[in-house]
């Protein structure tokens, strides 16, 4: 846990972008409103947190999912927010697997070149071997046309 009520405040950055984007242009916002945003934020993740803890337990995970901060969402009477929040989960969905798809396919590339790269190296090895016996031959042959 955290060692001091600061601790849990979030990142002043953070809370000014997020009340920019939500106000229109022009407005201004004091230092002291932007705090107490900030704490309001931050008390609003704890328990929002803790709620979703409750459903967690109840059902013996230690681990907090998606459907439990729905359903927090729903016992803090937040309804009005779920919908919301499912659209914004579907897209971070989306966006990850869109994401691990292009994650994968890079990988793929990536083999399939170090694949041919391979392949190249040992054609190459195969064509100076190849070489070095014509070679050999060939400086026989001299011998043979010198004697």
């Amino acid at each position: 846990m955290a060692e001091r009520p600061e601790d849990l405040n979030l990142p002043n950055a953070v809370i000014t972008r997020i009340i920019k984007e939500a106000l229109p242009d022009g407005v201004n916002v004091s230092k002291e409103a932007r705090r107490a945003i900030s704490q309001a934020a931050s008390v609003f993740v704890l328990y929002a947190t803790s709620c979703a803890n409750n459903f967690a337990m109840k059902a013996k995970r230690k681990t907090l999912n998606a459907g439990d901060v729905m359903s927090a969402m729903e016992e803090m009477e937040f309804e009005r927010f779920l919908q919301p929040l499912r659209e914004a989960l579907e897209a971070y969905k989306k966006g990850q697997k869109g994401k691990k798809e292009a994650s994968e396919q890079k990988r793929k590339d990536k083999e399939k070149k170090s694949s041919t790269d391979e392949n190249k190296s040992r054609d190459e090895e195969e064509e100076e071997h190849m070489d070095d016996e014509q070679e050999g031959e060939n400086e026989g042959e001299e011998e043979d046309v010198e004697n």
